[in-house]
């Protein structure tokens, strides 16, 4: 069900404001509450970026990763595999199910907005 809790209707974005010096932006931000929603929103919504993360229900961020890879008009869109579960060889299983970027918790807010930074561009 959407976050708004109405079944069927469209995805309402959260609005972020960003301020850097020298800039503001707003931003679009949707959240899905599990994998499999998250594959649905990135259909519907089509987002400049992906902030996944890996340990979702329903269905993981690996095999969220995969579905969105697998779509020919999804393929394009960045995803950035997050995780508080960082273990050895764990970027390389989420950059093996499509990720672009990885990041484990706790991360600097800095490094994150330079990676998303680094993949908008």
């Amino acid at each position: 069900m959407p976050a708004d809790g109405v079944a069927g209707a469209a995805p309402r974005p959260r609005l972020a404001y960003v301020y850097e010096p020298g800039s503001f932006a707003t931003l679009a931000l949707f959240e899905a509450a599990d994998g499999e929603e998250g594959v649905r929103l990135a259909a519907e919504c089509r987002p400049d970026l992906i902030l996944m993360d890996i340990q979702l229900p329903v269905m993981d961020g690996y095999e969220a990763a995969r579905r969105i890879k697998a779509d020919p008009s999804l393929r394009h869109i960045p995803i950035i595999a997050v995780t508080s579960f960082a273990l050895s060889g764990d970027e390389g299983k989420a950059r093996a199910a499509g990720c672009d970027g990885y990041v484990a918790k706790p991360f600097s807010p800095r490094k994150v907005l330079a990676m998303v930074r680094h993949f908008l561009q």
